[in-house]
């Protein structure tokens, strides 16, 4: 059967769409269209229709919005690391605090609670603390590299093409982290290329290469590099480890995880250290954290900092609360706010995460903490005493109703609610609205040039 052809048109972008995508209406649809913001007028191909909204493939902007600027990254639009690098920062920092203040108003149905102008990241470059490149025996090529016959397409070390598992680019240097680690990730692939070991078939799943992970302090300057390998080679990764912190003496730590697993995940079941530390040091503040190669840890340091900053203001604390800080990680939110409150109980359900809380805290001579390893619920069942405040920053699904239910049940006076997801922080105020009202909302960025946005909301309860 011939190929169905779709429906070209020129169309003005008119909105934006909490995902970064422009949007117009046309049919009486909502049109979605990556890579495009109000005010461009572009042409433009229908891909997919169905009853309420379709979706459409830039062909070309015919006339630019004047909100959009060059950008300056060779991979921008083909690459997932970043979608927004053609949009002025200013503008971005106004769509994200848009998308927190709707998706309020139309998912949790809460009218004129102020969600105030989004804190800008310090940097809106070689900000990232973190980077994940994949290796892949296929390479996707460019548009302009599609016609060079001196491209080995047989392999890849970089960023995916967005929406996608198999399809990525060979990067050689992300503007996200700092220029350092693209010249350790130069050296990490022409050490892999000479090898003599395959990099992972991400559809066949054979191969030995999967990832080359580099972590940065930002206070310092150390990085560590993390190898993961589908098999163990001490020798051979000994060898390239010791390469690598000749080459580069900033390189504190490398280490190696070996996972047997299919998913497309770069932690290991086993970790193997390779040269120097097994951890890495990290300054936020006046604070020491101490960072394991699969901790987790805010990808952007200085913008972390300004974060907490909004947790530590909202909770409002006078010196003699018991706090109950609930997902709490790695400990950050405790070390910070340890100081201003009698006893601090974090809830975690990782147990590598609850020992790097632990050690965070004797790192900073921290002593009224201490950690429930475990299930929210559980921990919560579990306290000696109702907290005067409860801070909660849960992960990108949110909180599970039954958590919500037993926040109401124990009454705290006062909630923070940190979320990295304005849909389901939405969601979770609505319900939290029988015992609580949300007075403010403070957009946090710590994503430039993606539509990603953290926001802390202060709750006080009903009288």
């Amino acid at each position: 059967m011939p190929r169905k052809r779709h429906i070209v048109l020129e169309a003005e972008i008119t909105g934006i769409a909490y995902g970064g995508r422009g949007i117009f209406r046309w049919d009486g649809l909502a049109v979605f269209v990556d890579g495009a913001v109000p005010g461009d007028r572009v042409r433009l191909a229908i891909v997919r229709r169905r009853k309420s909204f379709a979706e459409a493939r830039l062909l070309e902007v015919l006339a630019p919005s004047p909100d959009r600027i060059p950008a300056p990254c060779r991979y921008s639009g083909v690459c997932g690391g970043c979608t927004w690098q053609f949009l002025a920062y200013g503008k971005q920092l106004e769509y994200k605090r848009r998308s927190v203040a709707e998706s309020l108003a139309h998912i949790g149905g809460m009218q004129g609670v102020p969600v105030h102008p989004a804190i800008a990241s310090p940097a809106v470059f070689a900000y990232r603390n973190k980077m994940e490149f994949t290796c892949s025996d296929r390479r996707w090529l460019l548009p302009d590299e599609i016609d060079d016959p001196d491209l080995d397409r047989r392999f890849a070390l970089g960023l995916h093409v967005p929406g996608t598992f198999d399809k990525v680019l060979d990067t050689e240097a992300c503007l996200l982290q700092p220029d350092a680690g693209n010249r350790i990730l130069a050296e990490i692939r022409r050490l892999i290329l000479a090898s003599g070991r395959p990099p992972y078939g991400l559809k066949r799943h054979e191969g030995f290469w999967r990832f080359a992970v580099l972590r940065n302090a930002v206070s310092s300057g150390a990085w560590m590099v993390n190898l993961v390998t589908a098999a163990a080679d001490p020798p051979l990764l000994s060898e390239i480890a010791e390469k690598l912190v000749a080459t580069f003496p900033e390189i504190v730590s490398v280490v190696n995880n070996v996972t047997a697993r299919r998913a497309g995940i770069a932690v290991g079941e086993i970790e193997h250290p390779l040269c120097g530390e097994r951890s890495l040091r990290e300054c936020i503040g006046r604070f020491v954290f101490e960072i394991s190669a699969n901790s987790f840890f805010q990808t952007n340091t200085r913008g972390a900092e300004r974060l907490y900053e909004t947790v530590r203001a909202f909770a409002n604390l006078e010196g003699g609360e018991t706090v109950v800080d609930l997902y709490s990680g790695t400990g950050t939110i405790p070390v910070f706010l340890a100081e201003r409150c009698r006893r601090i109980v974090g809830i975690e359900i990782g147990a590598s995460a609850v020992e790097d809380a632990i050690r965070n805290c004797r790192l900073n001579g921290i002593e009224n903490c201490r950690f429930h390893e475990g299930d929210i619920l559980e921990g919560l069942a579990a306290l000696e005493e109702n907290p005067a405040v409860v801070i909660a920053d849960p992960p990108r699904a949110g909180m599970a109703k039954e958590v919500v239910r037993e926040l109401l049940r124990l009454g705290p006076r006062r909630i923070v609610y940190v979320s990295c997801n304005p849909a389901t922080l939405a969601r979770d105020l609505a319900l939290l609205q029988e015992g609580y009202e949300t007075l403010e909302v403070q957009p946090v960025d710590l994503f430039p040039h993606t539509f990603h946005i953290e926001a802390v909301a202060r709750l006080e309860k009903r009288s």
